[in-house]
């Protein structure tokens, strides 16, 4: 494939028409991920916050060299960067790493991944290039509203196997916000939740019996609070404990004396609101508010539908990643495995968020460029 026929304009005026105001955003929320794993590991940068921050730099350059290239280069790989992303979903199944109980991840050598992080952003990618130039009255028919709920089912339905019940959801969210944002009509949306409400008990009887278990926990905590709710309870305590000003930098109890679980990963805005207050946990959901309040101008500036997709892919992905996380560790929600994007620890999640905003930075600064249903052609 030939780039130099993707490039309508020279990459000194694309790096001008760089959004700036998102990437100081992206920055200032993983350096809080740096000083909060700074903190978790007693004052050393090895080894949490050290690799945060080699990965943010390593984002960082992804999400401009993302952005350099032409749109009509992720307009031409999307398809192509999807079913790679399913076959990578497929190679788990059958030869993936498993650990604790779950097989999630591929290992080559010492470098392991997985492949359901890599499918957050080839979803994004498909339904953008699947409703580039279609037309309103075909959005909502039943036969093209079939197609993106096929692409978005596969996909779950593998991850569901692996079992990352979160990971799932996170999927399905994006793949119907997807839906959602290009125009598919409400009612949809509305006959869905009466499907998914009518076949709960069929949904109930075939969850595994540790994902029942945290439901359960969800309901009512203190049945069993040093099995499954115990998790919760410590997040409880840690968020309580922090009052309105917290406990001090590196001064948190429950984190320091091991109370509290995967601090560094799943539970670290708990660790972090122990240890800097209420008035430290608003600063940080202020800075995701300005992320998402950056990503919705973008998405708005866009003249083709393309890249408004994309980056109304990033928002919705970003914010159900940051929602679940948030409302997990105050109980809000059942336990699951999601981390918060940008602060909390773990490679193949950083990097493919930094991808995915890539991805959304490049349809900004092509924010101009005007597709059509010809440009679907690769170009060779």
């Amino acid at each position: 494939m030939k780039i130099e026929r993707f490039l309508p304009q020279p990459l000194s005026e694309k790096i001008w028409r760089l959004n700036w105001l998102l990437l100081l955003s992206i920055c200032a929320l993983s350096a809080t991920g740096v000083v909060a794993l700074y903190s978790v590991a007693d004052g050393s940068l090895a080894p949490w916050a050290e690799r945060h921050a080699i990965r943010t730099l390593i984002g960082l350059a992804l999400i401009i060299g993302i952005a350099m290239l032409p749109l009509r280069f992720w307009l031409a790989a999307a398809y192509p960067v999807y079913f790679l992303a399913l076959a990578l979903l497929l190679a788990v199944l059958f030869g993936g790493t498993q650990i604790m109980g779950a097989r999630r991840w591929i290992a080559i050598g010492a470098l392991s991944f997985q492949p359901s992080e890599i499918m957050k952003v080839a979803l994004v990618l498909a339904l953008a290039r699947y409703y580039l130039g279609m037309d309103d009255a075909r959005i909502s028919r039943p036969l093209w509203v079939f197609v993106p709920l096929l692409v978005i089912a596969v996909p779950v339905v593998l991850v569901l196997k692996q079992p990352d019940l979160g990971t799932a959801a996170i999927l399905a969210s994006v793949g119907l916000g997807m839906m959602f944002l290009a125009g598919v009509s409400l009612w949809y949306f509305a006959a869905a939740g009466v499907a998914v409400a009518a076949a709960g008990p069929i949904i109930w009887a075939n969850l595994h019996s540790y994902q029942q278990s945290r439901i359960l926990t969800f309901l009512d905590p203190q049945r069993d609070p040093l099995g499954a709710g115990y998790h919760i309870t410590q997040s409880k305590i840690a968020l309580g404990s922090g009052g309105l000003y917290g406990k001090g930098f590196m001064q948190g109890t429950q984190s320091k004396l091991d109370f509290l679980p995967e601090k560094h990963t799943d539970f670290i805005f708990t660790m972090f609101a122990e240890e800097m207050g209420f008035i430290g946990s608003i600063s940080l959901l202020a800075l995701y508010a300005l992320l998402f309040l950056v990503l919705a101008y973008m998405a708005l500036s866009c003249r083709n539908q393309f890249s408004r997709l994309l980056i109304g892919g990033a928002w919705i992905g970003v914010f159900v990643y940051s929602l679940i996380n948030i409302a997990m560790v105050t109980g809000l929600v059942p336990v699951v495995g999601v981390p918060l994007p940008l602060v909390s620890y773990g490679g193949t999640s950083m990097l493919t968020i930094m991808f995915g905003l890539g991805t959304a930075m490049c349809g900004y600064v092509h924010r101009y460029d005007r597709l059509r249903r010809s440009d679907l052609r690769i170009m060779i």
